[in-house]
């Protein structure tokens, strides 16, 4: 029986994986130094403890900055090797016993198989985790989370329920201008109004200041109710004022998709960017696939400008691709397409581009 990897896979999926990640830890370490180099400022004018920046900032920081410049590390490493295949006339000698390019492309899809899988678990569930620290230090010490105040928020939290806050204030977490209105059958039921409503920890509702309920009737007169003070309980909490793109980051797949619902539940225009985010964690993956196609299609030949030409085309396609891929987000804030759609258009135009460079190269 055939064995399923033979040696010539062995051998090429080991020098894509030992590359990749000897790739990797150089350009981490390069980074790092530049990254220290930006924020020491920040870190000594703040405080931050040592031990914070290296376990609670590098360490979680660094997933983070892997899978979103995977897709360069992808294409540098297929470049590299497949290059240095080529100029030793490795490739040719692989071709011309008998094996077909088509054929040849099997180890490096399956390595870029095992990297889509490795960026997809990062971006499901340990990147989330990790962003929670990492988030938290920035805005602690680096960049320090100013009080901000949010206007004119309109939410429906539930079936029927739909709240207006003129302004909220995170210096005190208070709502000024507070309206919950209650509808059924496209009628207005109950309408309660309250000069502040400020958020309670403890008790988890908001308490209620100088408020009024009217409650409409079918009849000619309207009950009214009124006083200085009382606690009501909603489908609101002060988290939902401080959520932005920096939050869903730090949601795993399960919460970020029950925001989703939520978000477009409630008409927030803030869906955007759990929409982002969600789409991007998908689409960057399976980037992998693509890059490593178009990497071996434009190194798998001998060049005149050898090894440092093909690195430059590499890095230049995949700084390309990485661009293209966060400029697409601005179709999406720009409302010209669906998240869905720009987030994957990047791929679908870089597949077209590695389809032609493959067809070319196989023959």
């Amino acid at each position: 029986m055939e064995p399923v990897l033979k040696k010539i896979d062995k051998y090429i999926i080991k020098k894509f994986i030992m590359t990749f990640f000897i790739a990797l830890l150089l350009i981490i370490v390069i980074v790092i130094i530049f990254d220290i180099s930006e924020k020491i400022n920040h870190f000594v004018e703040n405080k931050a403890p040592l031990k914070a920046i290296i376990l609670d900032y590098y360490v979680n920081w660094v997933p983070y900055f892997v899978n979103m410049f995977s897709p360069l590390f992808v294409f540098i490493t297929v470049i590299f090797f497949t290059s240095r295949m080529a100029s030793d006339s490795e490739i040719i000698a692989i071709l011309s016993c008998g094996v077909s390019y088509r054929r040849m492309m099997r180890p490096y899809i399956i390595s870029a198989a095992l990297i889509a899988l490795l960026s997809l678990s990062l971006n499901l569930w340990v990147i989330p985790r990790a962003n929670v620290t990492r988030v938290k230090f920035e805005a602690t010490y680096v960049k320090h989370r100013n009080p901000f105040s949010t206007n004119n928020v309109h939410y429906q939290i539930d079936s029927g329920k739909f709240v207006y806050v003129e302004s909220f204030s995170s210096w005190n977490n208070t709502a000024y201008g507070f309206t919950l209105e209650d509808i059924e059958d496209n009628k207005l039921v109950s309408k309660l109004s309250a000069e502040t409503a400020s958020w309670d920890s403890l008790k988890g509702a908001w308490v209620l200041r100088e408020y009024f309920i009217r409650d409409y009737s079918d009849g000619l007169e309207d009950r009214v109710r009124s006083g200085s003070k009382t606690d009501t309980v909603i489908n609101l909490t002060v988290t939902d004022f401080y959520r932005n793109n920096k939050t869903v980051e730090t949601l795993p797949l399960g919460q970020l998709n029950s925001l989703i619902a939520q978000q477009k539940m409630r008409g927030d225009t803030n869906v955007i960017y759990a929409l982002i985010e969600k789409h991007t964690r998908y689409a960057l993956p399976f980037s992998a696939f693509i890059l490593t196609i178009m990497g071996v299609s434009l190194s798998s030949r001998k060049r005149r400008g050898g090894i440092g030409l093909n690195i430059g085309i590499g890095i230049a396609l995949s700084f390309t691709y990485i661009l293209f891929l966060r400029f697409s987000q601005m179709f999406v804030f720009a409302g010209v397409m669906a998240p869905f759609v720009a987030l994957w258009l990047p791929n679908l135009l870089f597949g077209i581009v590695a389809a032609f460079l493959y067809s070319r190269a196989s023959k």
